[in-house]
């Protein structure tokens, strides 16, 4: 494959396993990472890293044009929680990054972008279960708000423009590799490390505040087979609703203890319990199953499994 592709926030959470993914699938010198750091030495001595600036338009079209770049994956965001202590921060980084991509779309220096939404679009308003693709969305965090804003903007360059771009509202995401950015889901990442590290976990969310997951391998086998798939099978140019598994804290505490028995939790609910309150319990993504043969492999189960032995002998090496 010669397809040359960008990923703007290669160092984050998703976007440093979605890097090492697309370099594993199309070769490393065809895969860039960008950021506006050296944060993360593994995805820096991978392969091709530049520096750029997901605010800065020449930043970006420089880098475009010196790899001769044909899809962008832009990764780089500021979530929920963290977006919540900085909100024109938030505002600026989510918008203008998703502008400065859609705009080198639009000028034909790239040809495909994929862009991240999230389940943040929905709101208090919006039915909870089994959350259909088109429904009421009344966002209540600036994140949400961002990524609202965003779904509409990208589906007016499709039709506007003819921009090829691409989405997904990603549910919270869990792995072992890569630390919580900032999200009123981390408790799902945090809780593994504790376990290993504590025995015990103290979480900012409820017992039965039930949240729609993922496993990082499902997320970026998603996000690939959506960048895909033929043109003529993406139907929804805004963003797709993305599901696997739905659980509960306590759903989570259970199945540590299958493997675990000593582990301890107590609850102590913060500022993102009212976050988690205004996001649906569980996600209708038939949308995305039947349009581009979506279908999620991790169970709850096999990913306790997953998390707890890989992290254990990730503390293991670092002991050594």
């Amino acid at each position: 494959m010669s397809e040359k592709i960008l990923i703007i926030g290669a160092c984050g959470q998703i976007g440093s396993e979605l890097t090492f993914k697309l370099r594993e699938e199309y070769g490393a010198e065809n895969v860039i990472a960008s950021d506006i750091s050296y944060s993360n030495l593994d995805i820096v001595n991978s392969g091709n890293f530049e520096i750029v600036d997901a605010q800065d338009y020449s930043s970006m079209k420089t880098c475009v044009e010196k790899y001769q770049i044909d899809t962008v994956y832009m990764m780089a965001a500021m979530l929920s929680a963290t977006g919540e202590k900085y909100p024109m921060k938030a505002w600026d980084l989510n918008m203008l990054s998703l502008f400065n991509v859609l705009n080198l779309a639009r000028a034909k220096f790239i040809k495909k972008v994929f862009w991240p939404s999230s389940i943040a679009v929905f709101g208090k308003t919006t039915p909870v279960d089994f959350t259909p693709q088109y429904t009421i969305m009344e966002p209540s965090t600036v994140y949400g708000i961002t990524k609202q804003v965003g779904e509409r903007w990208c589906e007016y360059y499709f039709n506007k423009y003819n921009v090829d771009v691409r989405s997904v509202r990603y549910p919270g995401i869990i792995s072992w590799k890569t630390l919580p950015g900032g999200g009123t889901t981390d408790y799902a990442v945090d809780i593994y490390h504790k376990a290993i590290t504590e025995g015990k976990y103290e979480c900012f969310l409820k017992p039965d505040t039930k949240l729609p997951m993922m496993y990082m391998d499902d997320a970026i086998k998603a996000t690939i087979d959506l960048m895909q798939a033929p043109a003529e099978s993406v139907k929804i140019r805004s963003s797709y609703n993305l599901a696997a598994v739905s659980f509960t804290p306590e759903d989570m505490v259970k199945s540590i203890k299958k493997v675990r028995p000593d582990f301890e939790i107590s609850y102590k609910p913060d500022y993102r319990q009212d976050i988690a309150d205004s996001w649906p319990n569980s996600i209708n993504d038939s949308y995305a199953r039947q349009d581009w043969g979506w279908k999620h492999e991790f169970s709850l189960e096999a990913i306790t499994k997953d998390m707890l032995s890989e992290l254990e002998q990730k503390y293991k090496n670092e002991k050594a």
